[in-house]
């Protein structure tokens, strides 16, 4: 509908809400667009009683109201309505059979207009909007005609629509007037078509079986009563192909005439879309459920020939020799035509199937009689009238040839794009049918197989259960026997494991013990030389002699003591538990901070970058003092073992810390130094082990960083490395140790 050019401004204190109340249902979607536009919104109710409890809102502007929820004959709901609102509230009654006795009785009802209950929305919105004057009507210019007065060439209008349209004359269907689009649609002359009846355009009987004749003129009954404009026909094309039209009916009523305008749309091609549609559902899902292969595609080829002007289709199947032909389906081909192509051997010249196959691409022979690809196959196509003929090759990849599909023609003809589409799909649809079946095939070989080699295999497994009997007593005297091995192997490699650790215990106390045993000696042997000079006389610098030899040996002593206590107290750190740590909560960024603070000096005198990249507020429930310690252990280990303090302008040692996911932490020391061995990367936590024996390394730095952070707190390390690509460790720690 077009908006008028003056329309008075919007009010936002006037009521917004059109209120429909009708027990039919309606499509109201074109007339809510509508009534939008003008800034009104529509309700819909169903009963009187909710009818009258909108309008007690206050907030509807006009409402719409079918007499069947009007009441009795008073049609008293429409004045219910009206003092319900309080206000004016224009009442239109909507008739499904208006007459004019209820005409009347809406008129005494004091209804604002009376109109058909199956309107128009655009017309019924023009008059909802002119009622509430949101749209001021039409200026009346003088010297231009009303359309009371209007007179138009009917046949001129007519001729120049685009639709097909035909103007009969009601009563006996006679066809009076027909356009170019009409006598295009039917391929039929102007005279030919008005020397008929519409319903002789119609093939004798409906699809389901009803007289055409019959069924037209009840369509017209219903339209004349105001039931329907729209309906569904089956119809004929001169050639007699069926076409499914949609046909809107308009009664024309002029001084002494009873006409009908028709316009016509043909559906065919939507209804076949639709058909093709849901044929291919229905083959796929025979395919899914395992329908017989032949079944399933003679289904296909039906489906596709429903869609054909006269076409016919085959399908072919390549046997597994790769070189011959099977008929597979074509239900609407002659039996002995099929019958001489079984066998038939694919080649650059074999027919449009052999062919295709054989290029593994399309082949359109337009012309059988004169194309050479035909000349072994000439006269058989010829004899069952076939002219025209094109083939897809049908491919479960691109090597691997199935078959093929295709249609044939009793004329000279080539392929349209809709024929081009519908071959393509069908042959889509055609290669899954074919190529679950074979996977179904493969399947059932294997299974036989599988079956024979079940029954080969339980034979031998019968007979080595009974070997097994007979060898089970031995096995369990073995058994018992590897018992008390493992065992002994177990206290074994305990004592091995203590004896390791005893030894090396031994080896690191004994240098400064057995130092000190020898000074200490050396001293006794010297303090009774002094005792012995004493007897004949001390000399003043024989006394200082044995006194500065007596202050070395001390210092010697204290040194080699204070090195043997330090190292009692390394090993007491070796057997790690959580008894003598403090437990706490803490931030890890705090506590790598401050580790870093005191180490940075170290660091940087031995000429390295310390680089931190640590996620600082990561939280932990743990033992700050423990993991401090091995951190200080990764640390001290780089500047040991992977620089050898000696100094580099590149050389840097990185900390990284984030979150690892799962509850855990993880922690990285790294540095670009000289890297781990790999021979030495099974031993690096190993008791004593050391590259730097003698040279101050002790051999238990990464012993006991490990036994504090798989038993402390609770986690794993790992270690990667490459020799002269520097090495690094991983931590991962329970954000919170176990107790």
């Amino acid at each position: 509908m077009d908006q008028p050019t003056m329309m008075p401004p919007f009010s936002s204190d006037q009521p917004r809400t059109i209120l429909i109340a009708t027990s039919a249902a309606s499509d109201l979607a074109a007339l809510g667009d509508t009534l939008a536009r003008y800034h009104y919104q529509l309700h819909a109710v169903s009963r009187g009683d909710a009818a009258l409890a909108a309008a007690a809102g206050g907030d509807i502007a006009l409402a719409l109201l079918d007499v069947t929820l009007a009441g009795s004959a008073s049609l008293e709901l429409c004045q219910r309505l009206k003092r319900a609102s309080g206000r004016v509230l224009p009442v239109f009654l909507l008739s499904a059979q208006p007459s004019e006795d209820e005409r009347q009785r809406a008129v005494d009802a004091g209804a604002a207009a009376y109109l058909p209950l199956n309107f128009d929305a655009e017309h019924m919105a023009e008059k909802i909007l002119l009622q509430l004057k949101a749209i001021a009507p039409a200026p009346i210019v003088a010297g231009t005609p009303t359309m009371a007065s209007l007179e138009v060439n009917y046949h001129t209008i007519l001729s120049g629509s685009p639709d097909s349209i035909l103007l009969i004359q009601r009563g006996s269907s006679k066809v009076l007037d027909v356009n170019r689009s009409t006598r295009q649609l039917f391929g039929m002359t102007e005279t030919e078509l008005v020397q008929t009846d519409l319903p002789s355009l119609c093939p004798p009987l409906q699809p389901d079986g009803r007289d055409s004749r019959q069924v037209f003129d009840a369509y017209v009954e219903r339209v004349m009563a105001g039931d329907m404009q729209v309906f569904e026909l089956a119809m004929k094309h001169s050639s007699g192909r069926l076409m499914t039209c949609d046909l809107r009916m308009v009664p024309l009523n002029t001084p002494g005439y009873r006409l009908m305008h028709v316009r016509i749309i043909d559906l065919t091609a939507r209804k076949l879309a639709a058909e093709l549609r849901d044929g291919k559902n229905v083959l796929l899902e025979m395919i899914a459920r395992g329908a017989p292969l032949r079944q399933t595609l003679e289904r296909l080829v039906l489906l596709i020939e429903a869609q054909l002007d006269g076409g016919f289709c085959t399908v072919m199947l390549l046997n597994p020799d790769g070189v011959t032909v099977e008929s597979a389906a074509g239900p609407s081909m002659p039996a002995d035509y099929l019958a001489a192509l079984n066998g038939l051997s694919i080649g650059p010249t074999a027919g449009s199937c052999g062919t295709a196959m054989h290029r593994k691409q399309t082949v359109v022979v337009g012309d059988i009689l004169n194309d050479p690809l035909w000349a072994s196959y000439r006269e058989v196509a010829l004899h069952y009238g076939l002219r025209a003929c094109w083939s897809m090759p049908i491919l479960l990849d691109q090597d691997t040839v199935l078959g093929s599909f295709a249609m044939y023609y009793k004329d000279v003809r080539s392929p349209t794009e809709d024929d081009r589409r519908l071959i393509s799909a069908a042959t889509h649809l055609a290669g899954i049918a074919i190529a679950r079946t074979r996977r179904e095939d493969e399947l059932l070989r294997h299974r036989e197989h599988l079956e024979e080699l079940v029954s080969a295999r339980t034979a031998e497994l019968r007979q080595a259960k009974e070997d097994a009997e007979h060898v089970n007593e031995e096995l369990s005297t073995a058994l018992d026997n590897l018992s008390l091995t493992q065992e002994e192997l177990v206290r074994r490699d305990k004592l091995a494991a203590l004896g390791a650790l005893v030894a090396g215990v031994a080896h690191e106390l004994n240098t400064p013990i057995g130092n000190s045993l020898m000074m200490a000696g050396s001293m006794s042997e010297r303090t009774a030389e002094l005792r012995r000079d004493m007897e004949g006389g001390l000399r003043r610098s024989v006394l200082e002699a044995y006194l500065n030899e007596a202050a070395s040996a001390d210092e010697v002593v204290l040194r080699n003591l204070k090195r043997a206590a330090a190292l009692v107290d390394s090993f007491k750190r070796i057997a790690v538990d959580s008894a003598g740590s403090q437990r706490s909560r803490f931030v890890l960024g705090d506590l790598i901070a401050e580790l870093l603070q005191s180490l940075q000096a170290d660091v940087r005198r031995h000429g390295l970058d310390l680089i931190e990249d640590v996620e600082h507020w990561l939280e932990m429930d743990s033992y700050p003092g423990p993991l401090t310690q091995a951190l200080s252990n990764l640390i001290d280990n780089s500047l040991v073992h992977g620089f050898d303090h000696a100094r580099r302008s590149d050389g840097a040692i990185t900390i990284i810390a984030h979150d690892g996911g799962n509850g855990e932490i993880a922690i990285t020391v790294s540095d670009n130094g000289a890297g781990i061995p790999a021979a030495n990367l099974a031993r690096i936590y190993d008791p004593f082990f050391t590259t730097r024996l003698g040279s101050g390394g002790s051999g238990l730095g990464l012993y006991i960083t490990h036994n504090i952070v798989t038993g402390v707190l609770g986690g794993h390390i790992e270690v990667s490395s490459l020799e002269g690509k520097g090495a690094s460790f991983t931590m991962r720690l329970p954000k919170v140790a176990p107790r």
